[in-house]
């Protein structure tokens, strides 16, 4: 495990030279053209986790974070939350420690949501999607890009994969959308946005985690697991 790379450059110099486009700039990976990638093809195919991840250098943590919220949307109480915490939290743990590349165990690896689910969310979130692709940009590339601002959206994803996990009612799609965000911030290297999450995620996570003392009880024996 590399700790000095960011993940944001999960591939370095030589992917980012490979990506570029015949005018000299690396072409953008962002939600609307992965969404219509991952969408085209047979709906019944199960798109596996580690099919999608490749060869998607710096946007493969932004990816992985997105692939883990699918399951939250699904009409599932209580299932959908517990399928999509803790590979949000796999994810996070990952940044957390400025790994250089995701790490899947191989039995989440070979697994991942069936087309027809991807499909369904493009057709509901089009509009939304569309609206923020004006919006959204690279910019303030140092809070993607900087060890400690990594560290610090890898904190805030673990704890709040952690209150995904959790069956705190009517909460599902709120947590969700709201790691959504994060997945496009980190997807669109998108510094502004990035910093609205922070502020979003600090909210979510002192009402419904710290108030709750659910948050500090879990992470404190997720802690002790770990160390």
């Amino acid at each position: 495990m590399h700790s000095e790379h960011d993940p944001a450059h999960a591939d370095g110099a030589a992917d980012a030279q490979h990506d570029e486009d015949a005018s000299g700039r690396a072409p953008r990976a962002g939600m609307r053209a992965l969404l219509d990638e991952l969408a085209n093809g047979d709906p019944d195919d199960t798109l596996a986790l580690s099919d999608v991840l490749q060869d998607l250098g710096r946007s493969t943590f932004g990816v992985l974070l997105f692939m883990a919220c699918l399951p939250a949307f699904l009409p599932i109480p209580g299932l959908a939350g517990a399928l999509s915490g803790p590979l949000v939290m796999l994810t996070s743990v990952q940044l957390l420690f400025l790994m250089r590349r995701p790490w899947l165990p191989g039995f989440i690896a070979r697994r991942g949501p069936q087309r027809r689910t991807v499909i369904r969310f493009e057709r509901a979130t089009d509009r939304a999607l569309k609206w923020l692709e004006r919006v959204v940009r690279p910019r303030l590339g140092v809070v993607v890009e900087h060890p400690a601002a990594v560290v610090f959206t890898g904190l805030q994803l673990v704890l709040l994969g952690l209150l995904l996990s959790l069956p705190i009612p009517f909460t599902n799609y709120a947590f969700a959308c709201l790691l959504m965000v994060y997945a496009l911030a980190l997807l669109e290297r998108d510094g502004a946005l990035m910093l609205v999450c922070w502020a979003l995620g600090v909210g979510a996570i002192g009402f419904f985690g710290v108030l709750s003392g659910n948050l500090i009880a879990l992470t404190w024996a997720w802690l002790e697991k770990v160390f």
